[in-house]
């Protein structure tokens, strides 16, 4: 199979990905919005889990990864629920990790244990403990494929950053001790400004904070009638709407009324009509110098100053004032 990304170029696949790529639970992934509500108030933001994972895979094995990890990479997000972190805030779920909580039975009930082991491989040992996975997961603030392609791949597909930015970045990783970083400290300050352009200006842009907000009010109301079960989350983004939809119940009808591209919000600290913080995500990637790890902070000022002023907006959150819905 030849998998085309338009980040990272072309590339053929061993048949084990060929097989997992087309599975089940890989291609409903192509139903889940990454941005969760965002896609229903600006069809725009439409990046889907899809694209994310067949890039977390392409990013580990351009920085020669092994097929191990790269079969971990493809399959870390298949456990995401429609409308992906959506569901942390209809269960008031802080720590925005409910994917993670139901990854292993989601797996387990799957086809993927049969085609992993078809291949030879363990899928406890590949999938069960992401830690051996160094290029894939790495704790905040450092960089990681999962962290690096979100916020290559929404940036650049919503017109923030261009593919010759995005080139010159991946140019600049190494692979040091297993782990993903940096030589420029000039490259560490463009992705930390990018990273806070992701995670802050559009996280938290007014209009997604509106969306997240409608939609999980909505998603919660429709368990409560029980029109939705938590089963139904494991299907796809418009299966959900179609449910909630068909069951013509008049209030959800009305909530989704007001969700939807021609609805105005602002930014409002005084006069707000909903406050939301989402969790907090700082960056400050290692930076390879004279064969030493040193901390980008230590070496920019303007990096010092980013996760100053973003650690600000996140602890403070966003007060959205709807102005017309």
């Amino acid at each position: 199979m030849v998998v085309n990304d338009e980040i990272y170029g072309e590339f053929v696949v061993d048949k084990v990905l060929e097989e997992l790529i087309l599975c089940e639970p890989v291609q409903r992934l192509k139903g889940i919005h990454q941005g969760g509500a965002s896609y229903l108030v600006n069809e725009k933001w439409n990046v889907t889990r899809f694209d994310h994972s067949i890039g977390v895979m392409l990013l580990i094995r351009k920085l020669g990864g092994s097929l191990e990890e790269q079969i971990a990479g493809l399959l870390h997000d298949v456990s995401h629920t429609a409308f992906s972190h959506v569901i942390d805030f209809v269960f008031e779920n802080k720590e925005e990790d409910y994917h993670e909580k139901i990854y292993s039975s989601v797996v387990t009930n799957s086809e993927i244990p049969v085609i992993l082991t078809k291949y030879g491989y363990s899928f406890e040992d590949i999938l069960f403990d992401d830690s051996k996975w160094t290029l894939l997961e790495q704790p905040a603030p450092e960089l990681c494929a999962d962290r690096v392609d979100y916020t290559l791949r929404d940036m650049y597909v919503y017109g923030y950053i261009s593919l010759e930015e995005v080139n010159r970045f991946l140019h600049n990783l190494i692979v040091y001790e297993g782990n993903m970083y940096l030589q420029s400290i000039e490259v560490a300050e463009w992705f930390v400004r990018t990273y806070y352009k992701e995670v802050i200006d559009f996280f938290m842009d007014p209009l997604n904070i509106y969306g997240y907000d409608r939609l999980a009010k909505i998603l919660k109301l429709s368990l409560e009638k029980k029109i939705l079960n938590l089963n139904d989350f494991l299907g796809k983004d418009d299966e959900l709407i179609d449910k909630i939809k068909s069951s013509e119940d008049q209030q959800l009808l009305s909530l989704f009324k007001k969700l939807n591209p021609t609805v105005q919000v602002k930014e409002d600290r005084v006069d707000y009509d909903l406050h939301r913080k989402n969790k907090l995500r700082l960056i400050d990637p290692s930076i390879v110098k004279d064969g030493e790890l040193i901390r980008a902070s230590e070496l920019s000022e303007t990096i010092r100053m980013m996760g100053h002023t973003a650690y600000e907006k996140a602890t403070r959150g966003m007060y959205v004032k709807i102005v017309d819905n």
